[in-house]
């Protein structure tokens, strides 16, 4: 049997070759935000939880890699450099 911890170091890596596509981490981090506000409405404590750590999962991912949230920044922040000078 494979070892789990090299399986999932093989599908980061994997993960992290492959392009990116227009939108992706906008749309990821717009499913997050669905996910949480749908673990607010949830009645179950454990259905809550189960939701709002997929939820924050997906916000943390659209925060992080290749084309995440902080390069997106970092791109808006020297536009509006340029345009207060």
């Amino acid at each position: 049997m494979a070892n789990p911890r090299s399986s999932l170091d093989a599908l980061k890596e994997a993960d992290a070759r492959r392009p990116d596509f227009p939108g992706e981490h906008v749309a990821v981090l717009a499913a997050g935000l669905l996910l949480l506000m749908a673990a607010g409405r949830g009645r179950s404590f454990l259905m809550r939880t189960l939701v709002g750590a997929a939820g924050t999962a997906l916000i943390g991912r659209a925060a992080s890699g290749t084309g995440g949230v902080a390069k997106l920044a970092s791109v808006l922040g020297r536009g509006a450099g340029r345009r207060f000078r």
